[in-house]
């Protein structure tokens, strides 16, 4: 077991109905915050399914090196998951077995422009992309003017059993999502609602292609603060072995103390490409 799935695994405390779960700091992604996709690894391990469907609706932000509860409510192969803190809900779920429309297929991974495409910024302490995250994934995702994505491949840190584990998977394509969103509205924000289905196990020694189409990125008619975004995630042959549907909500203003970090350690131009409101 690798030291990214035993962190995972250890913040997780059994106990008549449900866990305390306390995120690991290593598993952040905003600020004193747990990266979206992590919360999801957790469901799915807490639930103990195996090449799952898992959705996590986020009502409030999540944070990391608290114990919270988390409540399991098993229903004919279907787990509800509710993880709370003394105010209560902060992420409703579930885990489900996936449906027969979700079988693995072989077709061309989404892929950004070798030529003409530039990084997102990247952090210090992200579970993503965090260069300084001991057991984060640094992955470095790039967007072009139809595209982003990037291709990653794991370390020792990242195996479980021989497969991928599946924080791998749900935490870059949320990071993927959340690009999107940034992109198209050109605020920062929040991951909301996370539909992430993983298809099969994925063998250990495989580079990940994480992808997601701008054009596909759409905003809800009701309220144009949340973006509708689509990623999936190939192996090195080309099959796809996990899709998403997550959604990203715009928050006016966030984007302000986020930048002032990523000026830190980026090229300003970089910065500016994502949020040129905030960048001067």
């Amino acid at each position: 077991m690798g030291a990214t799935h035993a962190a995972l695994a250890g913040g997780l405390l059994r106990r008549r109905d449900g866990f305390i779960v306390t995120l690991d700091p290593a598993f952040q992604g905003l600020p004193e915050t747990a990266h979206g996709g992590t919360v999801l690894a957790a469901f799915h391990l807490a639930s103990g399914a195996d090449g799952s469907a898992v959705r996590g609706v986020y009502r409030r932000r999540v944070p990391i090196a608290t114990p919270l509860r988390l409540t399991l409510s098993p229903d004919r192969g279907r787990v509800t998951c509710v993880l709370e803190d003394d105010a209560g809900a902060l992420v409703e779920g579930s885990v489900t077995p996936p449906g027969a429309s979700h079988s693995t297929s072989r077709d061309d991974p989404v892929r950004v422009s070798a030529a003409d495409s530039h990084p997102v910024p990247i952090s210090r302490s992200c579970f993503a992309c965090g260069i300084d995250n001991g057991l984060g994934l640094r992955a470095q995702l790039r967007h072009d003017s139809a595209a982003v994505g990037g291709t990653w491949r794991p370390t020792a840190s990242h195996e479980v059993g021989g497969s991928l584990a599946p924080v791998a998977l749900t935490t870059l394509l949320d990071e993927a999502a959340f690009w999107l969103g940034v992109l198209a509205s050109g605020e920062s924000g929040m991951t909301t609602d996370l539909d992430v289905t993983l298809l099969e196990p994925v063998p250990f020694d495989t580079a990940i292609t994480i992808g997601g189409r701008r054009g596909d990125v759409t905003a809800r008619a009701d309220d144009p603060r949340y973006w509708d975004t689509h990623v999936a995630a190939w192996d090195d042959g080309g099959r796809r072995v996990a899709d998403a549907t997550i959604t990203f909500v715009a928050v006016r203003g966030a984007a302000r103390r986020l930048v002032t970090g990523m000026l830190a350690m980026n090229p300003p131009d970089l910065v500016r490409l994502v949020f040129p409101t905030y960048t001067r």
